[in-house]
């Protein structure tokens, strides 16, 4: 039996001009400038070589000896009995976290969707992300696996907390606003990450005039990304408040079972919106495409270009910044055009970018630089307008746990398009038709995109509709 059309809707849909909830929208803002530090410094930079190296640390410990090929590390460490590549460890661990958050996100979001304790949850999941984060100062010498801990309940933090945020925007912006809100977040989520990230590497890059070995400059980049999570993490929070009454009355451990009950209910019911999954599926195809063109353009730039690591770390300091005023343009666009069609045309751009990048010249940074900008022009924005699109099409009253099926689902397809890549580069022996090979995912998403009818889509979820789509 599908749910009935008929949901209950925030009041925002009745409250166009409500002072308060525009001080909240610029409130909410804020988390994503608090969080991005995170994937920018952690993911992105520091947190997979420092882990690396610390394992490298415990493979010698133990008498191994250790050699590069190919940027590998090639000495082996164990964990529960599982030996592996001291190299491998990060992509091990993202890997594992991944499978975490299939069992957490879920339940965070029907929890949350049951309890409507959404500011309470934010803060617990920002402010334990953001400790675990600091706290992987504390992993020096050989034990990473202390590391291996802490990241996971970073990323588990980070995750969840983005779950629970990503719920409110259908709850403070009525549905002509949440493409403008949507991408001003997202623009400030790059601007923020972009200055954090430029704070940590001219930490990294001047350690010796900071009296700083390489590996305290690192751990003080831990804490720097740690306290800029949790300080910036406290304007959204104080604005934050219950939009919607909660769905049931449990308390203690009768939550968690209520939870479960609920994420059973909405699972067995999602059925009954069948264009609500397939913009999923169209979005998780061309978000794979997107994560692993940002994922690879550094070994790309590298391996096939010869570009020099001054080259490329600011290239990916350009990139944030370009994607700030990206986002806020897919914004505008999407104002006067609609969502859809503005990821449509964003879509085609990245057509457009590969195929400048498959030309780039080896050695030539100008022209590596002009393709880094055409990414960050729809980096941030082609998210920031699927993620207020998606909010159309989530039943009201369902939309933590809706958030949380969208974000499981871009990470467990987050590995096909790095797949893809490393296949195709290792049979042709160039990364060129490998990155090639990434328009199809762009391709297939614009197309399977362009066949929904989004309208329909909105009215099936028993949503009102805005204005453009």
């Amino acid at each position: 039996m599908s749910e009935p059309a008929s949901q209950p809707v925030s009041d925002v849909t009745q409250m166009p001009d409500d002072p308060n909830r525009r001080r909240d929208q610029r409130a909410w803002c804020w988390y994503d400038w608090a969080n991005s530090v995170f994937s920018t410094s952690i993911v992105t930079v520091f947190g997979s070589l420092y882990l690396t190296t610390i394992a490298k640390n415990d493979a010698l410990a133990s008498g191994q000896t250790c050699s590069t090929h190919n940027a590998l590390i090639k000495c082996d460490i164990s964990l529960f009995g599982l030996v592996f590549p001291a190299g491998s460890l990060f992509d091990y661990l993202l890997a594992g976290s991944t499978l975490l958050q299939v069992l957490v996100l879920p339940l965070t979001g029907a929890i949350a969707d049951r309890t409507q304790h959404k500011r309470q949850m934010l803060g617990l999941f920002a402010f334990t992300g953001a400790t675990a984060t600091a706290l992987l100062a504390l992993v020096t010498g050989t034990n990473w696996r202390f590391g291996v801990l802490l990241f996971i309940i970073a990323t588990t933090g980070y995750y969840a907390s983005v779950v629970v945020y990503y719920s409110v925007l259908p709850e403070i912006a009525t549905p002509d606003e949440r493409d403008r809100l949507s991408a001003r977040g997202w623009a400030w989520g790059y601007l923020g990450g972009g200055l954090a990230l430029a704070l940590n590497l001219a930490t990294y890059m001047e350690r010796d005039a900071l009296g700083l070995s390489e590996s305290a400059a690192v751990r003080v980049c831990f804490v720097t990304a740690g306290a800029w999570w949790a300080a910036f993490s406290f304007f959204p929070l104080a604005r934050m408040r219950s939009y919607q009454p909660p769905q049931g009355g449990e308390r203690g451990l009768r939550v968690l079972t209520a939870g479960f009950r609920q994420l059973a209910g909405t699972l067995r019911n999602a059925w009954a919106y069948p264009l609500t999954l397939g913009f999923l599926a169209a979005y998780l195809i061309y978000t794979d495409g997107i994560s692993t063109v940002a994922s690879v353009a550094g070994q790309y730039g590298d391996l096939e270009l010869g570009l020099a690591r001054s080259t490329l770390i600011s290239t990916i300091l350009m990139v944030q910044f370009v994607a700030f005023a990206g986002a806020l343009a897919h914004g505008w666009l999407a104002r006067r055009f609609g969502a859809k069609r503005t990821i449509l045309g964003s879509l085609l751009v990245w057509v457009g970018v590969i195929i400048a990048a498959y030309f780039v010249r080896a050695g030539d940074q100008l022209q590596f630089y002009l393709v880094a900008v055409g990414i960050g022009l729809v980096l941030g924005g082609t998210n920031a307008l699927s993620r207020s699109l998606f909010s159309q099409l989530v039943p009201a009253g369902k939309e933590a746990e809706y958030f949380s099926v969208y974000e499981i689902g871009e990470q467990a397809t987050a590995t096909v398009g790095p797949l893809l890549f490393g296949v195709v580069g290792a049979a042709t022996g160039s990364f060129r038709p490998a990155i090639l090979s990434l328009m199809g995912f762009f391709i297939v998403g614009l197309v399977l995109l362009s066949l929904l009818p989004v309208r329909r889509a909105i009215r099936a979820a028993g949503n009102p509709e805005p204005a453009v789509v």
